[in-house]
């Protein structure tokens, strides 16, 4: 199937608020469904065990490497020396467990956004091909090994990136600038892929993520700053695969709609 490189037309893919907001309705009605209510615990429960894991195997080293490190900065060892001195605290004790915690939420989180990319993405896209699209037929081939190794890239991308930013939360515009840039990142990256990976085919994809490319990252965006909400973190993994699939299976089926309909009427301008 090519794809056509006109102008779609009013069935062909919708880019714009409209086409993100119909996702996010249809994403609410599929979450309140049962099998999309038991998928909500999958993730967190994941998420969870894994924080446990890597608190208990990476919360000393973490804080000890963290101490050493804000003690070869003599400013801030100064600084530290001099609040003690008044009797008031050591701002290493506080301060070190608070960027160890920075470093082993957002580790669980991607481990969280990672499984429901590979894992929870196939039961969203099969849940929502039995219920609202049928006639979207899988086309993708080798849909579970693209799947991994984009999680795998992007995820390590992610850790690393975060982790070199992290000396710069110190300055407060970037403390709330830079989680929302890597989740924006992360969401959106994963995403995009997982939930067109096993529909379409190489043209269809190219297509749609280079037409739609901004309504995806502007769909990243929203959970990147729903992220900052404690409580959204129990819904977000699945949630978020629903409206990314609802948006672009939506798209791929008006895609096919519009190209179906082009040549049916190239075949209707050929027999006369």
């Amino acid at each position: 199937m090519s794809v056509s490189s006109s102008a779609p037309s009013r069935s062909g893919p919708a880019g714009g608020w409209a086409s993100i907001s119909i996702a996010f309705k249809r994403s609410l009605v599929s979450q309140f469904q049962p099998r999309m209510l038991v998928a909500l615990v999958m993730p967190f429960l994941i998420m969870f065990v894994g924080l446990i894991l890597l608190s208990w195997l990476l919360w000393t080293p973490i804080q000890n490497w963290l101490l050493e490190v804000l003690g070869g900065w003599n400013a801030f060892e100064s600084v530290d020396q001099w609040l003690v001195g008044l009797g008031l605290f050591s701002l290493k004790v506080y301060l070190a467990p608070l960027l160890a915690l920075g470093i082993l939420l957002p580790l669980a989180g991607v481990l969280g956004l990672i499984i429901a990319a590979v894992l929870v993405m196939p039961l969203v896209l099969g849940h929502l091909q039995q219920k609202d699209y049928p006639d979207v037929i899988k086309q993708g081939h080798n849909a579970t090994a693209y799947s991994v190794w984009n999680a795998v890239w992007v995820g390590t991308l992610f850790v690393v990136g975060w982790l070199v930013t992290l000396p710069l939360w110190i300055f407060p515009p970037f403390a709330l600038i830079l989680p929302v840039l890597w989740w924006v990142f992360a969401l959106t990256r994963m995403l995009r892929v997982d939930s067109l990976v096993e529909h379409a085919n190489v043209q269809e994809r190219k297509y749609l993520w280079s037409r739609l490319n901004s309504q995806y990252w502007l769909i990243g965006l929203i959970f990147a700053l729903l992220n900052l909400i404690p409580p959204a973190w129990l819904v977000l993994p699945v949630f978020s695969a629903l409206v990314f699939a609802h948006y672009s299976l939506e798209n791929l089926r008006r895609l096919r709609q519009q190209e179906a309909a082009a040549a049916s009427t190239a075949l209707i301008d050929h027999d006369n």
